[in-house]
């Protein structure tokens, strides 16, 4: 009987980018094929270059007894915050997806420090008999984290190409340490404005961009009226003195 029980590995990708969704993935499996994802070297996706984790990707799905990504949009991501944190939202999720797929055990990348805080905050959300397990850093420890960790990625990586291929331009990760995602914002808000649903307007990487646009745009505003102002200055005194002679 022990070997037929189902646990249910939960990570998420993108929770920190400016740009993009955030992905949260659960990761079912039988637990007599857990010895098959450590055979597949599942583990933290942050550990594998693009192309192992897309090559892992389609052996993880056959492997697993089931699977759910939930895609949150950034405009969503923007709607949800102005009622709750970050934190929250997520939380949220992790225990839909644990309602939905009712394992006989949950393994969750905790988001918190308080762990144990965390996997209580978590029970309170769910309807069925799960043993919830919530650690910090458990895609290192667990493949079946890991391989959450793994699809979640490999997915919010596809639509973050489909918003650059559709725009037509390089957004980079969308992450605000990546150079070319700053000075994509930069040069499409300069240009274009601000009416981007694919970024996340109430993150502070958005209104520090917007403000320092907003101050750029006043400064030239400013230049021109005052450059203006000269040549009007400089050419009544020349009609004022053509009018002595």
């Amino acid at each position: 009987m022990t070997k037929n029980k189902l646990i249910l590995g939960i990570d998420e990708a993108g929770k920190g980018p400016v740009l993009g969704p955030l992905l949260i993935c659960g990761y079912m499996i039988k637990e007599e094929n857990l010895s098959q994802l450590v055979e597949l070297g599942a583990k933290d996706s942050k550990l594998l270059s693009p192309g192992q984790r897309q090559r892992m990707e389609k052996k993880l799905k056959e492997l697993s007894h089931d699977f759910i990504l939930l895609s949150i949009p950034a405009s969503e991501i923007d709607r949800l915050r102005s009622i709750k944190n970050l934190n929250r939202i997520e939380i949220e999720h992790v225990q839909k997806i644990i309602n939905l797929l009712e394992p006989d055990k949950a393994i969750i990348d905790a988001i918190e420090a308080n762990t144990k805080k965390f996997a209580e905050k978590i029970k309170q959300g769910i309807t069925c008999r799960s043993e919830i397990i919530a650690e910090n850093f458990a895609d290192k420890r667990y493949p079946v984290v890991g391989a959450a960790s793994i699809l979640a990625k490999v997915q919010r990586d596809r639509e973050i190409r489909k918003i650059s291929d559709n725009i037509g331009e390089e957004i980079g990760s969308g992450y605000p340490s990546d150079e070319r995602t700053i000075k994509f914002l930069k040069n499409w808000m300069n240009n274009k404005g601000n009416n981007l649903e694919f970024v996340r307007h109430s993150w502070l990487t958005f209104e520090l961009i917007k403000k320092e646009n907003e101050q750029k745009k006043l400064e030239i505003f400013f230049k021109d009226r005052t450059t203006s102002a000269g040549k009007k200055k400089s050419k009544s005194k020349v009609k004022k003195t053509h009018k002595t002679h």
